[in-house]
């Protein structure tokens, strides 16, 4: 059987990896190169809704 869910959530902050890694000029280049794909992909599904 299922366990019961609590009546509150648990209020104790759970680690971040994104607050936890420090915003590094390598960090930045490195993030910003690894969404290439993703905005390749928004801006062509938006060149075909402006189409």
């Amino acid at each position: 059987m299922s366990e019961q869910q609590p009546d509150q959530p648990t209020l104790t902050p759970q680690p971040n990896r994104i607050l936890a890694e420090p915003a590094t000029v390598e960090n930045c280049a490195r993030d910003f190169a690894a969404g290439a794909d993703v905005r390749q992909t928004m801006a062509q599904q938006d060149a075909r809704g402006r189409s």
